[in-house]
Order: structure tokens, then C-alpha cells, then sequence
């Protein structure tokens, strides 16, 4: 028998039971004006009785309540797409529960700028919203922000990387500090105990990057646990125009010849790709993150070695679905939810829907 049969068998039932109409009944299961204290006591004994269970969806129909959700992510740049994957998530969801009277708007920041980051997040709590989304890149700026969203009592939901020690809702993303330690794995399947390897951080400011280091923490930490004599060196470099970074990257390779891997934080491994290419470095093994076009393209040629993939656009839209369910208080919602930490390689890619 469908559901929805069921539950109107249900009203049915607890209708003759209560000897009302099944109008009345309904006006009791939405908590609707109408009925005598006396007859909404008797309604409620019988469906407790009969452990009945009105439909959540229909139930939030009814209700009318208006919700507006507020969403605080990079911008897409010409430098990285990957930001479009997770606001696809988040049009996805926001799709499916507009028609419950749930509302969301977008507020974008430039990943360089520590000041658009403020800008839109004080544009965000302007306009009051009733549940928060943010992707925080910046830590002392994302953390000021998440104390301001508890002063006012709304829930918070993290994505792509966590900030430990907030009251926050829930976080939806990868465990960073895993995926660093799976990405030296996969490295040392294929050097030999002489190679170096050379962990790459691209961003403006990376001491509030801290995704990035967290992920380099890990990888260090296999080497270390493995007790592989693999010398891991770290590399950051503060500009993420090509120039910039091939100026940086040549000048270390040229200095230590023994370099036989790459691993780049984040998805700009494109970026180390093309220049390696350019100089025809095909003994480097390279690995980074991200199922985006460029580093697809450098997949294929067998630049990129690996790919390691966290489903941003399921992060996007797992973190809307937290704040509905929450709010709606249709289901209890996970303190972390850990997105799979995926392998993508040349053979594979053709296959991956992440």
C-alpha cells in the first residue's frame, strides 16, 4: 500500500475512532484553530495509540512557515572553477525546498581578499537570515563570524573545511588531515626510498588557508608513522598567478634534482601541471585535488598522476538539506558528516560522477 494511502486510512481510522470529522482531525495534526481542548486531547490520545505518523512534507505544506537561508562561498574565478561545484549542490537543494517556503540567497567573496570575505558577511547578517551556510576559508575572519551567527541563536553550517571548537550545526566535507595521509600512500607506492618529494602550497595567505596545512600535516604524518626515509619538503608560494608560481617551482627544482613527486593541497595542481609540461618534466609524479576541467585534461595526458576528490557538489547540497531539517526539525542532524575521499586516475575519470 502506498504511503499516502496509508496515512489517509490512518486519519480515517482515528476519525471514527474520535467519532469527528476527518477535517477536524486534520486541523488537530497541524495544529490548527477550531477545535474544543476536550476533542484536540481525545484526537491526540487516539493517534498516540495508534502511533501514527502524518507526513513531514504535507505537514510543512501546511504550515506556511517562510525561511530564508543564506549562502557565504567563494566566487568562481578564472584561476579555479571549483567553487561552481558546490553551488550547483546548493541550487539543487535550494530547488527542492523552495516549494516548503524556503528561500536562499547568495553572498560571494573573492578567495584573495580577506575584505570581501567582511564585506559580504556583514551584508549576510543585515539581512537576517535564519540559517547560515559558509565555506570559511579565512580562519579568524570565518571564526569572528561564526561567534557572531551563535550570539544570534541561528544555526551554522561548514563546508569544505571545518573550524574546530565552534557551535556550529554541522560540518559537511572532507576529513583533511585523511586525505593528506592517502595522498603520501599513494606516493609511496611508486618512489623509491632515495626520491624527495616536495608538498606545494599555492594561496595568497596561507596561514589562514588552514585546510591546506592540515592536509600537508597528514601527509608528512604517513611518511613519519611509515618510517619511509623519503625526505617531504615544503614549498609555499603566496602568488597564484602562473609566472609567480613557475618562477617559484624552477628555482626549487633546479636546486634539488632528487624531487621525484609533487603533491599540491589544493585544486590548483593544474597549475604545477602545465608548468612541468612546458619544461618536459614527465618524471615527476603528481598528485592534487579536484575533478575540475584543467586538472582533467592534465589526467589524460598523464601530468597528473592522481586526483583525490571530496564531492563538493554533494557538499553543497547535504549543507542546505542540514540547515532545512534542522529548522523544520524534521530529523536530528549529524554533528560531521565526511565526504568519501575518492582515488580518480586516467583509467577512471570517464566514470566518476563526484
Amino acid at each position: 500500500m502506498k504511503k499516502a494511502e496509508t496515512e489517509l486510512t490512518g486519519v480515517k481510522e482515528i476519525a471514527r475512532r474520535a467519532n469527528v470529522s476527518i477535517g477536524t482531525v486534520d486541523r488537530v495534526i497541524h495544529n490548527r484553530k477550531g477545535v474544543s481542548e476536550n476533542t484536540r486531547q481525545k484526537i491526540n490520545s487516539i493517534i498516540q495509540e495508534l502511533n501514527f505518523q502524518p507526513n513531514k512534507m504535507a505537514s510543512l505544506l501546511a504550515s506556511r512557515k517562510i525561511l530564508n537561508l543564506a549562502v557565504l562561498i567563494p566566487a568562481v574565478s578564472n584561476e579555479t572553477d571549483y567553487w561552481l561545484y558546490p553551488l550547483n549542490g546548493i541550487k539543487q537543494a535550494a530547488a527542492e525546498i523552495k516549494q516548503f517556503g524556503v528561500t536562499v540567497k547568495y553572498y560571494f567573496y573573492d578567495l584573495d581578499s580577506k575584505a570581501s570575505f567582511h564585506s559580504s558577511a556583514e551584508e549576510l547578517l543585515h539581512d537576517e537570515p535564519h540559517g547560515i551556510l559558509i565555506a570559511p576559508s579565512f580562519v579568524e575572519e570565518s571564526i569572528s563570524l561564526a561567534k557572531k551567527i551563535h550570539e544570534l541563536g541561528l544555526p551554522l553550517a561548514f563546508i569544505n573545511s571545518d573550524l574546530p571548537n565552534q557551535e556550529n550545526l554541522t560540518y559537511i566535507g572532507p576529513e583533511l588531515y585523511q586525505s593528506g595521509k592517502l595522498a603520501a600512500q599513494l606516493i609511496s607506492f611508486i618512489i623509491q626510498p632515495q626520491d624527495n618529494i616536495l608538498a606545494v602550497n599555492i594561496a595568497t595567505d596561507l596561514e589562514n588557508n588552514h585546510h591546506l596545512l592540515r592536509k600537508e600535516q597528514g601527509f608528512k604524518k604517513f611518511f613519519e608513522e611509515a618510517k619511509k626515509p623519503n625526505q617531504v619538503i615544503s614549498l609555499n608560494i603566496n602568488e597564484t598567478k602562473l609566472a609567480a608560481v613557475e618562477k617559484s617551482l624552477l628555482s626549487f627544482l633546479s636546486a634539488d634534482s632528487g624531487i621525484k613527486a609533487i603533491f599540491v593541497t589544493n585544486s590548483r595542481v593544474n597549475i604545477i601541471a602545465k608548468i612541468l609540461e612546458k619544461h618536459n618534466r614527465k618524471d615527476i609524479l603528481l598528485i592534487g585535488y579536484d575533478f575540475l576541467k584543467k586538472n582533467i585534461s592534465y589526467l589524460e595526458s598523464g601530468q597528473i598522476t592522481f586526483l583525490i576528490c571530496q564531492r563538493p557538489k554533494e557538499q553543497g547540497y547535504l549543507g542546505i538539506l542540514a540547515l532545512y531539517k534542522h529548522l523544520f526539525k524534521i530529523s536530528e542532524v549529524e554533528r560531521s558528516v565526511y565526504m568519501p575521499i575518492d582515488i580518480i586516475t586516467k583509467e577512471n575519470y570517464q566514470f566518476y560522477n563526484g
